[in-house]
């Protein structure tokens, strides 16, 4: 008879397990990246810029906001790092 293991539980299991106090070390690599807190902002942009957002959105079949910021990151590392003006 084949061994068979019980599938992983939910967060929510694992986060109720550590709620009764029990051990939930096993379920955690200790390799995690740090999530810095998010900060919102509005943006004002013209009926063409959303409606193009939205139709690249569709074809990828991802949200507005994350062709935004794909969009964003991919100008901000192409524009380079901001250097600090010179003093003087």
């Amino acid at each position: 008879m084949p061994n068979k293991s019980k599938p992983a539980p939910s967060a929510d299991e694992i986060a109720e397990m550590a709620t009764r106090g029990e051990d939930v070390s096993q379920f955690f690599t200790g390799q995690f990246t740090v999530v810095r807190p998010v900060r919102r902002v509005n943006v004002d942009l013209t009926q063409g810029m959303l409606r193009e957002l939205d139709e690249r959105a569709a074809k990828l079949n991802i949200s507005r906001q994350a062709v935004i910021k794909t969009l964003l990151r991919q100008a901000m590392d192409q524009a380079g790092p901001m250097t600090k003006p010179q003093a003087g």
